[in-house]
């Protein structure tokens, strides 16, 4: 189901994603927690959430640090995006770059607020 009015949103930095299995433990959490996610395959690893709930954001951010990824690093917490944000409620979607991540972030108007949470300002 596609949605238009997801608001709350969080930015998780890892060193790296790669396990088949964790990503298959994130996608079902997605599922559980009806939240968007987005994930950067490889180094570094990143994941970008979203979701109608506060609450389901936030649990879908707290299954992550369960999972014990390596410099695991919320780099936004959860908070209301003030827009919205087109994202596939339920579903776990993985690009292979950085610049393709970048390119989905732009997409969605979360530009500068991606960068800064990279710490690339």
């Amino acid at each position: 189901m596609r949605n238009a009015t997801m608001i709350y949103h969080a930015l998780i930095r890892t060193h790296h994603i790669s396990s088949k299995k964790k990503i298959r433990s994130l996608r079902a959490a997605a599922a559980e927690h009806d939240v968007g996610v987005l994930i950067h395959v490889g180094v570094p690893g990143i994941m970008y959430v979203s979701g109608l709930k506060e609450d389901g954001v936030q649990s879908w951010v707290d299954h992550v640090h369960e999972l014990r990824y390596k410099d695991y690093h919320l780099a936004v917490r959860v908070e209301n995006t003030g827009k919205e944000i087109a994202v596939t409620a339920g579903r776990l979607d993985a690009v292979e770059s950085v610049k393709a991540f970048g390119e989905t972030m732009q997409e969605a108007g979360l530009w500068e607020w991606w960068r800064k949470g990279m710490g690339y300002d």
